[in-house]
């Protein structure tokens, strides 16, 4: 297989459609099923296995098809509107937050997972987006969802923090105790008109800082890991807005993904893999399986032992609004210099050069191409922040946070 070499701005419109294509496909739209609207966690290894995430990222792509008339306007809403129906009445929770993964067909637990706090965020967050544009019973389905789920029960009330992960067999786990992708967890928590958590939450989480090269004052994730810095604005436009404290979480986000490609151009000696137009270190399928600690500095953990060469698309792409330069430049590198990385939803979900073959993921991951595709999309359109930033409980938990617009020059566009 060869690919004609492609321009930057191509490639992207080519990532944007096929990783559409990924939730319009991998979806189960039996009219007859406990499980409509339910979307695969991944292609290859996990058939009948739905993401409670993936489904967030796929309302998302049934807003962000229809803007681009790749979908009729109200196909897109019955689809929503009916997957909506499917967690009201068959997907399994408790408090209203759901198991992270569950069966395609029932909607039931699957794999003895967690109720995930942070998964239910991106669904809600793809459930309420889908309510404010497509209006009517999405939008009242959407707040019912919302108003269900009970934010303080999730809170470890002895250190004010979330904990972790949830199972009945072992109750509540671990902190979200520094910084990662759950900003979006206190802003809709703080503005619930049913089970509202104190603004504290927000304050109470560790911020801290390191240094990376001459990048200053990262606000850093334990792993270094770019899904942590992406997958909350994604929704929330961080973009000139400071907390109380002068936090500008956009910014920041900038500073880690350039800190994350340079640590790919200082360690290229070690892995052939790395260099100044393959980086983006996250999350993903590598030669040995998934791995969630790939990352970069700053960082807490051992990255000698969690990094192994393997670079992800979702990485950089993930990334176009912080680095649009540096990103583009990788995309178009990404597609022109290895045609066995993309494929019918685009770019696959990892490569690695490191051993006597190149290794390429034959894998799609739903979080991964929804992480592309809304990025994509904000970066070109803003469409997803423009509805999400809409809600009236989103700009309420902003401002009770403190999270506001300075006072500068109108926002310019990409």
């Amino acid at each position: 297989m060869r690919l004609l070499k492609c321009s930057a701005h191509r490639v992207l419109m080519k990532e944007l459609k096929r990783s559409y294509k990924f939730f319009m496909k991998q979806v189960n739209l039996d009219s007859n099923s406990k499980g409509y609207g339910l979307i695969r966690d991944k292609t290859e290894l996990a058939n009948e296995i739905s993401s409670i995430a993936s489904v967030g990222y796929g309302l998302a792509a049934l807003i962000i098809g229809s803007k681009h008339n790749w979908i009729k306007y109200n196909q897109a809403y019955e689809r929503a509107n009916r997957t909506l129906d499917t967690f009201l009445k068959n997907v399994e929770g408790k408090n209203g937050f759901y198991y992270h993964f569950v069966n395609m067909e029932t909607g039931k637990r699957a794999w003895n997972c967690e109720l995930s706090i942070i998964d239910t965020g991106i669904f809600i967050c793809g459930a309420i987006t889908a309510g404010e544009y497509f209006g009517k019973e999405v939008k009242e389905k959407a707040e019912i969802l919302y108003k269900k789920i009970n934010w303080e029960w999730y809170r470890n009330i002895d250190n004010n923090y979330f904990y972790m992960g949830y199972t009945p067999e072992k109750g509540f786990w671990g902190a979200w105790d520094m910084y990662a992708e759950q900003l979006m967890l206190y802003i809709l928590g703080v503005s619930s008109p049913t089970f509202p958590i104190d603004k504290s939450m927000y304050d109470s989480f560790s911020k801290k800082k390191r240094n990376y090269n001459n990048i200053t004052d990262i606000i850093y994730t334990y792993c270094g890991t770019l899904f942590t810095y992406q997958f909350s604005h994604a929704w929330i436009d961080f973009r000139r807005k400071k907390d109380l404290n002068g936090i500008d979480w956009f910014e920041n986000s900038i500073k880690a993904t350039k800190a994350n490609r340079q640590y790919c151009i200082d360690n290229q000696d070690k892995y052939k893999t790395y260099n100044k137009n393959s980086w983006g270190l996250t999350a993903c399928i590598g030669p040995k399986g998934y791995s969630g600690g790939f990352g970069a500095e700053p960082c807490d953990s051992n990255l000698s032992v969690e990094n192994d060469g393997t670079v992800a698309p979702a990485g950089a792409i993930g990334s176009i609004v912080f680095t649009p330069r540096e990103t583009l430049q990788a995309v178009e590198f990404y597609y022109n210099k290895f045609p066995k990385l993309w494929g019918k939803y685009g770019f696959k979900d990892g490569y690695n050069l490191e051993g006597k073959k190149p290794w390429y993921s034959k894998e799609y991951i739903g979080i991964d191409k929804g992480i592309e595709m809304l990025m994509i999309e904000n970066y070109l359109n803003e469409t997803i922040w423009k509805y999400f930033m809409k809600n009236k409980y989103v700009i309420e938990g902003l401002n009770k946070l403190g999270i506001k617009e300075e006072k500068r020059e109108k926002l310019k566009k990409f």
